[in-house]
């Protein structure tokens, strides 16, 4: 990164949703995932996700290691075998982001993380009986589920 580029680092529990780790110190502020632009997104990626940020988001989400492999369509093995401060491949810290990401979106509209988490795993007529845990290993599927989520919070019948 050069001078100008701001340095993005995890703060692992952060207060903001609950010790969600979707807060992320650029400079001395705290910006939540939700809120930070594509650019800024792909910083934190580049940067590499730890395995200690995931073990934060795995029991914030209230996912085991099957239910996370299938979410990031990456093997169990791949998510247990790093330690600590480990860092994941760009593409799987892209995946551990977007699913982050859309799990902030949803904490934000349900206002309760536990009322969100449980929304994710029952099914919804909306995805033709699908529980949303089921689809989002793409980024159709993860879209799909935003926009559920952005229709719920507007009111509409979903």
């Amino acid at each position: 990164m050069s001078a100008s580029t701001p340095n993005y680092k995890i703060k692992d529990i952060p207060h903001y949703l609950e010790d969600m780790p979707t807060t992320y110190y650029v400079g001395n502020a705290e910006v939540p995932l939700a809120e930070m632009t594509s650019l800024q997104k792909m910083q934190i990626i580049k940067s590499g996700i730890s395995k200690n940020y995931l073990e934060v988001f795995k029991k914030s989400a209230e996912l085991d290691y099957d239910s996370l492999a299938k979410a990031l369509s990456v093997t169990r093995t791949t998510l247990i075998n790093k330690k600590g401060n480990d860092k994941f491949s760009d593409q799987i810290s892209e995946k551990i982001i977007a699913l982050a990401d859309l799990y902030s979106y949803g904490y934000e509209i349900f206002e309760d993380r536990e009322r969100f988490n449980k929304w994710m795993l029952s099914p919804n007529q909306a995805l033709g009986g699908l529980a949303p845990i089921e689809i989002i290993d793409n980024i159709y599927g993860r879209e799909e589920v935003r926009n559920l989520i952005g229709r719920i919070g507007y009111g509409v019948y979903s």
